[in-house]
């Protein structure tokens, strides 16, 4: 069982800066590839980024490709959403998510692909 604790979440004015964190705990973290996804209310939960348990390869949505970089330590059990150049739009709740590299998955957008979430932290971005 993998416990995701995110934090980093706040408020921040459109073209600033945030970094999101998420410790994990419980499991062993390099058996993981780790992912990020963000909701608002009345919408379905959305894939930000992606990284493998080895770090590389990376993969992001279109929406924040350039302006988000997702990294991992695997020393710290610990996955990060550096968001910058943020927008108004990217407003809602994050979650970091963890799913089984073991498992050969290959869809790794998709939320139905991880089996641990965290919480959730909320980013609201002013403009």
């Amino acid at each position: 069982q993998v416990q995701l604790e995110e934090s980093g979440g706040g408020l921040a004015q459109a073209g600033r800066s945030l970094t999101l964190s998420c410790a994990a705990s419980g499991g062993t973290f390099s058996d993981y590839f780790m992912g990020w996804f963000r909701q608002v209310p009345g919408a379905e939960r959305e894939f930000v980024a992606r990284i493998r348990s080895s770090s590389a390869p990376t993969m992001y949505a279109d929406s924040v490709r350039c302006r988000f970089t997702i990294s991992r330590d695997n020393a710290k059990n610990t996955v990060y959403l550096e968001m910058n150049r943020l927008k108004p739009e990217d407003t809602a709740v994050y979650y970091c998510a963890a799913g089984d590299s073991r498992r050969g998955i290959v869809n790794t957008a998709r939320a139905t692909s991880y089996t641990y979430w965290g919480q959730g932290t909320q980013v609201t971005v002013s403009s």
